[in-house]
């Protein structure tokens, strides 16, 4: 089965920018395992939430509106594409157990309280980053015009240390595997801390322009000042938009929309990467803003709008209960579905009292962004945005992307040939796609076991390498299919967790 074919995904409209098509082909990663991991106890940062927004999804039947895709896990080789190898290395080798004997790598990378080391950490990175980047492959190929990874979005990770709960930082690494095809690409980040790391990564460069909306002062990372706009080639294709406490609604969408809107005009993107992350709503733990759920998923509606090629990532976000609704509701504005308030049971019922409301709320908090301080730095950057070269409306020459959908003829294969363990990777979830085909038209009930990969030193990897393979949603269940092997564990067993109370203090 082809991927674009796979799937209940809606079909593309035409393609006008500021218009917005009802339906849009959509693929959603997801990894079963990925709500396992825990930074341990009292840290803000819990996976768990991705599983509790998978659990939404499926009661409300959104998975049946997507295509639903297990990740590939990433390899070493994938890592340094950005990452150091050192750095990379250090995070497949650190465990529990002996980062006690390595404390002078620890302080070099960065690895401590706020990215402790925790079981499972490099298999986490796989999956998350993994995901990602198959997300960017599906855009590549032109199968999908949105692509979801809720785990992904750690946006503050730099080249070879870890920093605010991020380790790898699996958005620079799927910009670079959509600049494989795509000429321009816009990065869009509405989490309230500023995302540095991205920004560091492309600064210099005019492939790639980040937009970032935060949180700015006395506040973690304490980068991302208005002046700070690019250099050499990148100069103007860096905007940062700081904000003060208690931004609402009204006053973000009164100065995203205008400087998104000059941005997609001067800049033409050939594919935009939205970072959603979810502190920037009202009542986060860690935030200081706002926005209510409605107004987050504003961004991402107004996005969707350009039928441009669009990857939503997740982020930030710790209070949990809020995330979950938060990106529940912004999948259902991917697909093109209103949801209904009232949630439906779910798993995690209990979390979403007394209201047990889709939306949240904003609240009385008092907003310290002025109309006249937001007017002013919008003519700032909006000034900056007319020193930027006018992109040509006419798209660049079209290229083949390098992680081929295709299956290849293997008789004419060049021995001498280095091999490409993502290629082989993704073939071979290809073949499954056409294996599990033939057998939902045949009848066959049998099971198709996935030939284990190696990693690009022949070994075999200890982790298990899924490649984007239909998930049980895809076939119209709202219920999750167990994992392959027995410590994955179903999405409606959330007894292996460990949960805390969000009141928890850090």
């Amino acid at each position: 089965m082809d991927p674009s074919s796979a799937g209940s995904g809606g079909n593309s409209l035409a393609a006008v920018a500021g218009t917005d098509a009802q339906k849009r082909r959509v693929c959603y990663f997801y990894d079963t395992e990925v709500g396992n991991y825990y930074y341990g106890q009292g840290h803000p940062m819990k996976p768990h939430r991705v599983r509790m927004t998978h659990a939404l999804l499926a009661h409300y039947g959104l998975l049946g509106r997507m295509q639903v895709l297990r990740p590939l896990r990433a390899l070493d080789h994938d890592f340094c594409r950005f990452h150091s190898a050192d750095y990379v290395a250090f995070l497949r080798t650190v465990t529990p157990e002996t980062q006690l004997g390595r404390g002078r790598q620890l302080r070099r990378f960065n690895v401590g309280e706020d990215c402790p080391v925790f079981d499972g950490l490099y298999a986490y990175c796989q999956s998350y980053a993994g995901a990602s980047i198959s997300a960017a492959v599906m855009l590549n190929h032109g199968t999908h015009d949105i692509a979801i990874n809720w785990s992904g979005g750690l946006h503050h990770a730099k080249k070879s240390e870890a920093s605010g709960f991020c380790y790898v930082n699996d958005i620079v690494l799927a910009i670079l595997e959509l600049l494989k095809v795509h000429e321009r690409v816009l990065y869009i980040d509405i989490d309230i801390h500023h995302g540095d790391g991205v920004e560091e990564a492309f600064y210099t460069t005019n492939r790639v322009m980040t937009v970032s909306f935060h949180k700015f002062g006395e506040y973690f990372p304490g980068t991302g000042d208005i002046r700070d706009i690019g250099y050499a080639e990148g100069k103007y294709y860096c905007l940062n938009v700081p904000l003060d406490d208690g931004i609402d609604d009204d006053s973000y969408q009164s100065i995203f929309k205008p400087i998104i809107g000059k941005v997609m005009e001067m800049y033409h993107p050939d594919a935009v990467v939205l970072q959603c992350g979810a502190d920037s709503l009202s009542g986060d733990r860690l935030g200081c803003f706002n926005l209510s759920g409605k107004g987050h998923a504003e961004c991402v509606k107004y996005m969707r709008s350009f039928n441009v090629p669009l990857l939503l990532l997740g982020g930030g976000g710790y209070t949990i209960r809020n995330v979950s609704r938060c990106w529940c509701y912004e999948t259902g504005v991917a697909v093109g579905e209103e949801l209904k308030e009232k949630l439906p049971y779910n798993e995690y019922y209990e979390y979403f009292g007394p209201e047990y409301s889709l939306y949240v709320s904003s609240s009385n908090m008092e907003n310290r962004n002025t109309n006249k301080q937001l007017e002013e730095m919008k003519c700032k950057i909006l000034e900056n945005l007319s020193k930027v070269e006018h992109a040509p409306s006419v798209q660049f020459e079209e290229r083949i992307p390098e992680r081929k959908l295709p299956e290849r003829d293997e008789d004419k294969e060049d021995p001498d040939r280095r091999p490409d363990p993502y290629f082989d990777r993704f073939l071979s979830a290809r073949r499954r796609l056409k294996h599990s085909a033939r057998s939902r038209n045949t009848g066959d009930t049998r099971e198709y076991t996935e030939t284990e990969a190696k990693d690009q030193h022949g070994k075999i990897p200890t982790t298990e390498h899924r490649g984007p393979e239909p998930m049980e949603e895809d076939l119209g269940s709202s219920k999750q299919a167990p994992p392959a092997d027995a410590n994955g564990m179903a999405i409606n067993a959330p007894g292996n967790v460990k949960n805390e109370p969000e009141s928890s203090p850090k």
